[in-house]
């Protein structure tokens, strides 16, 4: 058994209820993962208050999290158990002590990354890779307006621009130093 915290109807936070289920096991090209820590976004209000419809309920929210593999399902490659993996995407139920997801959607977390850093910055972490790389390939030399940086995504956007040599112009302070 493992638990979760599962929402049976739309609403506020008092909507969610922390439950014990029977633990998932992984599918052919899945693994479990033990979670660690789970990341907390807009989308997960969203999703909890209705405005995006769960596929049924009750639904575990969720769409980010991190944790170590405890089983894989069968033609599993990717990873293996006792890997540590972070992950930022759907299906939602990130709101799991234990979740099964596509292997190919993990992503390993390297040594010295925290289980709490990992789950945190994915979804973010992918959002500022979007927009450095995707909405307009930015080169060394160019200069970018970013607005409101200091969140999770204009932290991470503005520490990557650094790194890729662009100059910054920014409406707001970010809340740790680049």
């Amino acid at each position: 058994m493992t638990f979760a915290i599962r929402i049976h109807e739309y609403g506020g936070p008092e909507k969610m209820i922390w439950e014990e289920l029977p633990r998932p096991e992984p599918k052919p090209g899945e693994a479990r993962i033990r979670q660690e820590a789970v990341g907390l976004n807009y989308i997960d209000v969203y999703f909890r208050t209705g405005l995006y419809k769960a596929p049924s309920l009750p639904a575990i929210i969720g769409m980010e999290g991190a944790g170590v593999v405890d089983a894989v399902g069968e033609g599993v490659t990717e990873v293996a158990v006792g890997d540590r993996v972070a992950y930022a995407s759907g299906p939602i139920g990130a709101y799991a002590q234990s979740r099964c997801l596509k292997a190919d959607r993990l992503v390993k977390i390297p040594e010295g990354i925290s289980s709490e850093t990992a789950a945190a910055m994915m979804l973010q972490g992918m959002t500022a890779q979007y927009l450095l790389h995707s909405t307009y390939p930015v080169r060394a030399g160019q200069t970018i307006l970013v607005h409101a940086a200091a969140g999770g995504v204009g932290l991470i956007l503005c520490q990557w621009a650094k790194h890729l040599g662009l100059s910054l112009i920014h409406i707001s302070e970010p809340t740790r130093p680049y």
